[in-house]
């Protein structure tokens, strides 16, 4: 007999249900096999469901092994359903330290209460930048309607890894950040034949250390997601690693607003060593 899981639904990167990413939280999917837990993500039709594959890793009952997967696809890593994990353990196990074992590697997790949500913060893998393949950019931009003109000469465009790639664009004037439209199928078929398993991930900077950020994420009936922790922590890693920021340093990620589900994003920056990514998170008891 088919095992039907319990599924849980959390809004990630906000305090209230309606904000936020909403993520689907399976904490036991042992019996479940890949068309299965791929089946539940088309079904639940959020950006990601994670699944807990595997518990107590190396006899801890706080380390498990965990995989996501959009409607579409399997995915190396999600930051979102990371900190839904996290705070769904929480309310069960107390707050305190995780660590879930993904595909990119392990990931530690701190949590702990903030009035009536709880905050839940990832460390990220160490981060990683590259160039655009040539070409690649130009038609990025095409899909986009702007030149590179419209990218703010102080930040390079380039493509950034905490989890998942992530192209970084910075617009420099709000109205074309604000503006810009693209079509879904035809940036899908660029992110996949790029290899792009994350977000486009689109910013403008609002003031010192914040920045607005557009994410834009194709899949089903999604076109941008309204919070992206791995996009957050690959931007940590951009500014870091292009000397834009000095370090320690905390930036401020506003993320959702345009499609409707106001998020925030804490992003810390050390000197070294993966890029710390902070968010609230909330139960969605009834799913819309």
């Amino acid at each position: 007999m088919e095992q039907t899981p319990d599924v849980l639904r959390y809004a990630a990167f906000t305090s209230t249900p309606d904000g936020g990413n909403p993520a689907g939280v399976v904490l036991d999917a042992t019996g479940l096999d890949d068309t299965r837990m791929q089946a539940i993500a088309a079904e639940i039709g959020y950006a990601e469901t994670v699944y807990v594959t595997g518990k107590s890793v190396n006899a801890d009952a706080r380390r498990n092994r965990v995989r996501y997967f959009s409607p579409i696809a399997e995915v190396p890593f999600c930051g979102h359903a990371t900190i839904a994990l996290a705070v769904a353990q929480s309310a069960r196990d107390g707050a305190g330290t995780f660590v879930f074992d993904t595909e990119v590697g392990p990931v530690a997790i701190e949590t702990a209460p903030h009035g009536t949500a709880v905050t839940a913060s990832f460390t990220s893998v160490e981060p990683r930048v590259a160039e655009f393949p040539d070409g690649v950019l130009d038609s990025l931009l095409g899909l986009l309607g702007v030149g590179q003109s419209a990218l703010h000469p102080g930040y390079p465009p380039m493509v950034a890894f905490a989890g998942n790639w992530h192209p970084i664009l910075v617009f420099a004037e709000r109205s074309t950040f604000d503006s810009f439209a693209f079509d879904p199928d035809a940036m899908r078929a660029l992110m996949d034949a790029q290899g792009w398993a994350g977000t486009v991930t689109t910013l403008y900077e609002i003031g010192s250390g914040a920045f607005d950020s557009r994410n834009l994420f194709p899949v089903g009936t999604i076109t941008e997601d309204p919070a992206t922790g791995s996009a957050a922590a690959a931007f940590g890693g951009y500014l870091r690693l292009l000397s834009l920021v000095g370090s320690p340093i905390r930036v401020i990620v506003h993320q959702g607003s345009h499609v409707g589900r106001a998020s925030v994003l804490t992003v810390d920056i050390p000197p070294q060593g993966g890029i710390v990514v902070s968010g609230e998170a909330v139960e969605i008891t009834e799913p819309s």
